[in-house]
């Protein structure tokens, strides 16, 4: 049962039946706390919905959900052996609209409404913006979608679909940002709202549970604003308090471009926080975020882990999505490639082993990036 938000820095409490925003002692996300004493194993229900005790929405309206989750977790043999690893993909391009983002629009819109907010408003790199907006028409709410002029075409119509208002703006998603500012209603950007992370965090808890509730050695994560990993990170120590797993975590690996990767930049120099990445670009738009309001969260929970941030190029990034459509006909998104990059290139250097059991992330539907290269 939801109990308390928490600031991810300073560790002030927030009431959770009120809505909030960041932190209003130092402007930092906050983190939904459960009273875990009473958590019961999953329900039978098909989608992200069966870890309903440590999910933030009081009660749950069945008639809401679109089937979001318990996407499959699947074998990547031949990729395995050209790689000389062992490779599981958790496939989210099943999801619906097309890529891991409806976890969190699931759950924040959800709570939203229970909280009695009327519309919301946030910038987007595509994918993002696209299922919030359609979940937000589910409920009933009105949404206000800012994105960059070079996000996916297809998440565009998606957004103008829903009957959104959208803005289109030069930039990146810091520009989509500051486009925004003047619109009244509830800001649900990215970690500005406590429950994105949570619908994200069932990715976490649908791992274990697929591998019969172990952990795997390695989770690799697409990461630009990172709620999935802090996501992921955050389910991990609530299953380990819970006992339904124990000993290490798995060690956590946040993949970014080489065109934008204040991730990397940040852990290779021992910081606590990033800097912001000036001219920032990557075909692999989901990850091009200069400078991730999350990102000491990030960088702590790589720490904590004994994880890496590790940065590819968008040439790599490309000619692994050609092979992996190739070799398994899986066709990722370019985000998804870029794990598979990432693989390669901590196989080659030797910090992943053989026999290290990895989780990759495929955070979309590749058909979603019809103006994108192989």
């Amino acid at each position: 049962m939801l109990s308390h938000l928490e600031c991810a820095r300073c560790g002030l409490r927030h009431d959770a039946d009120q809505p909030q925003n960041l932190c209003i002692e130092c402007a930092s996300p906050l983190l939904a706390r459960y009273d875990l004493t009473h958590v019961r194993k999953p329900t039978s229900e098909n989608s992200l919905w069966r870890y309903r005790d440590v999910l933030p929405v009081r009660d749950p309206d069945p008639a809401f959900s679109l089937g979001e989750g318990m996407t499959p977790l699947v074998p990547l043999p031949a990729l395995s052996r050209a790689l000389d690893a062992t490779i599981l993909m958790k496939d989210e391009s099943l999801i619906p609209t097309g890529s891991f983002k409806a976890r969190g629009a699931a759950v924040g819109v959800a709570r939203a409404k229970e909280l009695g907010i009327e519309g919301i408003k946030m910038p987007t790199n595509g994918n993002a913006g696209a299922a919030w907006a359609l979940y937000a028409a589910r409920a009933g709410m009105r949404s206000v979608i800012a994105m960059p002029e070079d996000a996916p075409l297809i998440t565009r119509e998606e957004v103008e679909a829903s009957g959104a208002e959208l803005r289109i703006v030069p930039g990146t998603i810091a520009d989509a940002a500051r486009a925004i500012k003047d619109v009244d209603l509830f800001d649900a950007s990215t970690l500005k709202e406590p429950y994105r992370i949570e619908g994200k965090k069932t990715m976490g808890y649908e791992i274990v549970e697929q591998l019969g509730w172990r952990v795997p050695d390695v989770i690799v994560y697409p990461t630009g604003g990172g709620v999935g990993l802090i996501g992921i990170h955050k389910a991990l120590h609530e299953m380990r308090e819970l006992g339904w797993i124990e000993g290490p975590l798995p060690r956590l690996v946040a993949v970014q471009s080489t065109g934008c990767a204040p991730i990397v930049r940040a852990h290779e120099a021992g910081a606590a926080e990033s800097t912001f990445w000036d001219n920032a670009f990557t075909s692999a738009f989901g990850i091009n975020v200069p400078k991730p309001l999350g990102d000491f969260i990030i960088l702590k929970a790589i720490s904590e882990t004994n994880g890496i941030a590790t940065a590819v190029d968008d040439g790599q990034i490309a000619a692994d999505r050609a092979e992996c459509a190739r070799l398994e006909g899986v066709f990722l998104c370019p985000e998804g490639a870029a794990t598979i990059s990432a693989v390669r290139k901590l196989r080659e250097n030797g910090w992943l082993q053989a026999d290290d059991e990895v989780v990759v992330l495929n955070t979309g539907a590749g058909i979603k990036y019809p103006g994108v290269r192989l």
